[in-house]
């Protein structure tokens, strides 16, 4: 698999490694991307992204054998669409919004957006 998953899950932590390695093993999934801020992981039909936590954050993230359950983890899911201007366009009629700001992947364009419920999420088209 080269090109951007379809589906796939970010998360933040604050040993990413160790994160890593745990979704590697518990899920079964292969290690297709390591730097030294984010391991990418893929599995059937999703692609798990971990990444660093910003330093000033990652101070203030206490983590303790055996760890102890956080009610406000930080993961941040992602969807690829055919079109982000399109989907930039009825989001708001929807409860939502994309964002303007794009940056560009391995093999795609993305934008951050946002839900009616304030959950913010990744969309994703492919740069082909």
């Amino acid at each position: 698999m080269s090109g951007p998953a379809d589906s796939g899950l970010f998360i933040y932590a604050k040993d990413i490694l160790r994160v890593a390695a745990f979704y590697e093993s518990i899920l079964g999934m292969a290690r297709r991307h390591a730097t030294s801020d984010l391991v990418v992981l893929q599995g059937s039909g999703l692609q798990l992204v971990v990444h660093a936590l910003a330093p000033e954050i990652a101070t203030a993230v206490a983590i303790s054998d055996p760890p102890i359950p956080r009610d406000n983890a930080a993961l941040k899911f992602f969807f690829t669409v055919p079109s982000l201007a399109s989907a930039r366009k009825i989001a708001p009629a929807l409860g939502g919004v994309v964002l303007s700001q794009e940056y560009s992947g391995r093999g795609f364009r993305a934008s951050n957006a946002v839900d009616p419920e304030g959950n913010i999420f990744h969309l994703r088209e492919s740069a082909s």
